[in-house]
């Protein structure tokens, strides 16, 4: 029952992402799509191909030292190896790649399996907290276009359809919700989904605060950082490398790279459809034709997806002899 609930939920998501993608693309001439993403310069792409694989190998190594305090120290190519194979699972099958690149590394380093799992709870965390700063930041340096935006396109066209009364009503209703959910919290038995999330919050503290046994804290802190550096220099590379998005600025390259981490955080294979969407519909703020923010999306999305490809086969490959060649006991 559970297998059907998990192919329902992912079919469910892949056609909600496949529908955003007819959506994106059912009004554009594919052929001027095309000629535009091949007008790209090869040099900034290969920048960007260069920021893509330093950020993995950054965070390869990041992953080493989660392990540390464990007592483990398993090798950077076993760790590269694994997180590529995650990638890989995430595109057949979303949030597949988590557990499947701590079975790889689990079984090609003899690190126990649900050690592995704490690491990657951890290092989700740390990717929301700096996500979530990228997105205040984006807040506070584009705030007057963001603004302006959130006025013309929702609240005015909601005000007129709905009424000064309604939308009133709404956010009454909300403050309302909020306060009923804060109760529900304080409960000595709260109700069931409350206590799930509660389990889930106690979960990503106990994994935070394991960052404090960390060896070598601030090579840890650079590695975090430079991770999301990285994204920022394939966002503005792509930027860079096209004529129509070269003249955006570096705040407009931070706004779409958050724009981008959240449609790739969506639970569809790859992104599809959703990053499409996101990233095109945000280039229509920094005055792009339609067209324009379609082949932005498309060639930063296919950009970042081929690369993975092409580096997550041979990964899966070397793990697969690697474990293969071990034997099935250890002393």
């Amino acid at each position: 029952m559970a297998r059907i609930k998990t192919l329902i939920r992912t079919l469910l998501f892949l056609g909600i992402g496949v529908g955003l993608l007819w959506l994106t693309f059912r009004n554009q001439d594919f052929s001027t799509v095309w000629h535009k993403m091949a007008a790209a310069d090869p040099f900034w792409i290969g920048i960007c191909i260069l920021c893509s694989v330093a950020a993995l190998i950054s965070r390869s190594m990041r992953w080493i030292q989660l392990t540390e305090p464990m007592g483990y120290r398993p090798r950077l190519s076993s760790t590269y190896h694994a997180l590529m194979f995650g990638y890989l699972a995430n595109m057949a099958l979303p949030r597949l790649g988590e557990v499947s690149r701590c079975g790889a590394l689990s079984k090609s380093d003899q690190i126990p399996f649900q050690n592995l799992i704490g690491t990657v709870i951890v290092e989700r965390a740390l990717d929301v907290l700096v996500l979530a700063g990228c997105i205040l930041l984006t807040a506070v340096l584009e705030f007057d276009r963001l603004g302006h935006f959130l006025i013309e396109k929702l609240y005015l066209p909601l005000s007129e359809k709905a009424g000064s009364g309604t939308l009133l009503f709404l956010a009454a209703a909300g403050i309302i919700g909020a306060i009923a959910v804060l109760a529900a919290f304080r409960m000595s038995n709260p109700p069931a989904f409350v206590q799930k999330i509660r389990t889930l919050g106690a979960g990503v503290l106990t994994g935070l605060k394991s960052v404090l046994q960390v060896r070598r804290k601030g090579l840890f802190l650079f590695h975090t950082l430079f991770i999301w550096l990285m994204y920022y220099g394939m966002s503005y590379c792509c930027f860079l490398a096209l004529p129509e998005t070269r003249q955006l600025g570096a705040s407009a390259a931070l706004f779409i790279m958050v724009l981008g981490g959240i449609g790739m955080s969506a639970p569809v294979q790859g992104g599809i459809g959703v990053y499409h969407t996101l990233v095109a519909q945000g280039l229509l703020l920094y005055g792009l034709a339609e067209t324009d923010g379609i082949v932005y999306a498309t060639l930063s999305h296919t950009v970042s997806t081929l690369l993975l490809i092409v580096l997550s086969i041979p990964s899966m490959l070397l793990l697969f002899f690697s474990i293969k060649s071990k034997p099935s006991t250890t002393a």
